[in-house]
């Protein structure tokens, strides 16, 4: 029996059910495995995979979370697309991401790059609009903490968390963002007379935890919610901030956490991101925007 040519190779939907042969596909390209983020992209968002002929698990997959209606999105985030080292640089990539395109037709897309995924992004039509930088380790607050006061959030703050993120973000994202309660290990809000002026949430991530979302009245504020949240975990901190906020980029250096990376902010079928990038500062995670 003859073993089909790769482009005849059918892309599937992927379910829940494929969180371990998804993690297996991030350990084979040299990524953690990340069983715990895999399994929210895959029920807040859609996966999509190529399965082995051999069967061997995946040979390629990626994410999309759509937000706004669900009949008609606003905007679609595309992450977590991986190839099998095995099929590496044999237009399995490109294909998946022409697949994520067509499915998605006339809606806004976006995407975290790095540098090595950016120039076939580029050829895709996807633009680069921003930058965001990955730091990483223990955080001590460098100089006095900020008159902010935070606190754990309650069930009851959810609509208020709700109402705001939609505002900041741009777009309804309520199948996000009430999953954030059983997905982070810390979700805490930022308060001023009685009012909720920011929420971000801590994740675990292998032997981090990651700092996303992080939405923020001011630096201040996203300064003082990212120290309670240090305050309250015993491991290293990583989180993705969009270079513009650079007094906060300073200030987490300062205060010990490393610069690790950047990633290109893109997008495909429209000029910029919508929402107000003054608040928000970080996001739920790279693979979801």
């Amino acid at each position: 029996m003859s073993t089909p040519s790769l482009s005849a190779l059918p892309i599937r939907r992927l379910s829940p059910r494929d969180v371990m042969s998804c993690a297996a596909l991030s350990e084979d390209r040299g990524w953690p495995r990340e069983e715990h983020k895999w399994g929210f992209l895959l029920s807040a968002g859609t996966g999509y995979g190529i399965d082995d002929p051999d069967g061997n698990g995946l040979i390629g997959a990626f994410v999309v979370t759509r937000y706004g209606s669900p009949e008609r999105p606003d905007l679609a985030a595309i992450g977590m697309v991986l190839v099998a080292e095995r099929y590496a640089r044999r237009g399995i990539g490109r294909r998946l991401m022409r697949h994520a395109i067509e499915a998605e037709a006339t809606t806004p897309l976006t995407l975290h790059a790095t540098p090595a995924g950016q120039p076939l992004y580029e050829q895709l039509g996807f633009k680069m609009i921003g930058r965001a930088e990955m730091v990483r380790g223990h955080l001590t607050p460098a100089g006095p903490l900020p008159a902010v006061a935070t606190r754990a959030a309650t069930a009851e703050d959810l609509s208020t968390i709700l109402r705001l993120d939609t505002e900041v973000f741009g777009h309804d994202r309520t199948h996000v963002i009430t999953r954030l309660p059983a997905f982070t290990d810390q979700l805490r809000v930022a308060e001023s007379d009685g009012e909720i002026i920011g929420y971000a949430g801590a994740w675990p991530n292998m032997e981090t935890h990651v700092v996303g979302p992080l939405i923020a009245r001011d630096t201040e504020t996203a300064k003082a919610l990212i120290a309670s949240l240090a305050a309250h975990s015993d491991r290293p901190l990583r989180t993705d901030i969009d270079v513009r906020h650079e007094e906060l980029l300073a200030w987490v250096k300062e205060s010990g956490l490393e610069p690790i990376a950047f990633n290109a902010v893109m997008a495909h079928g429209t000029p910029e991101l919508p929402g107000d990038w003054t608040r928000r500062f970080a996001p739920l995670t790279v693979a979801a925007g």
